[in-house]
């Protein structure tokens, strides 16, 4: 169930984030509606997809700013390259956070495990 939900997120989130690239959606804070999206979406990734997801917050905008170029829509991919970015970078969030809460959880039982 908490797996259909996180890729459901991640689907809107990334479809979200094209459009809101493309067209302006008004009094909706987009960004925060999208980094909510991305912090649910990230329930679904384990540890091991950690510097995937690093790789792909980090190389989004470049390739944004690279598209920005492109006469025309240049603005508008460069909008939606930082968009997803800011989808990933929350689903990354929650995976570090997880992980985090992993090892202190692991030393805690250390210190209270009989020996």
């Amino acid at each position: 169930m908490l797996n259909k939900v996180s890729s459901l997120a991640r689907a809107l989130g990334v479809l979200l984030a094209i459009v809101a690239g493309f067209v302006t959606l008004g009094p909706l804070n987009t960004a925060l509606v999208i980094l909510v999206l991305g912090l649910i979406s990230g329930l679904c990734y384990t540890a091991e997809d950690i510097v995937k997801l690093a790789v792909l917050v980090l190389a989004l905008p470049v390739l944004g700013t690279a598209l920005g170029n492109v006469p025309e829509v240049g603005a508008m991919l460069g909008a939606a390259a930082g968009n997803v970015a800011l989808l990933i970078a929350g689903a990354l969030t929650t995976v570090v956070v997880m992980r985090v809460y992993n090892v202190v959880k692991g030393d805690l039982m250390g210190l209270i495990a009989k020996p």
